[in-house]
């Protein structure tokens, strides 16, 4: 099975970056390298599966994969 995508980008607003996967809905976190909002997500992707199984809710399969472009000049 393959693991969720993570999107990380850089908030202006919240001075920081901004992980998050978008195959579980609201399951997202803050850090300030993209390397410490990746290790966050995946606290967080943790503790949405576990409330999910806990409460009996389901877990989507991973499917979400983004087009991967280059823009040139």
């Amino acid at each position: 099975m393959s693991d969720y995508h993570i999107n990380i980008f850089y908030s202006e607003e919240d001075g920081g970056y901004i992980a998050d996967i978008p195959d579980l809905d609201s399951c997202s976190a803050f850090g300030e390298t993209p390397e410490l909002a990746l290790e966050e997500v995946e606290k967080a992707k943790k503790a949405w599966i576990e409330a999910a199984h806990q409460s009996g809710k389901p877990i989507p399969s991973p499917r979400y994969r983004p087009v991967i472009y280059q823009v040139t000049h």
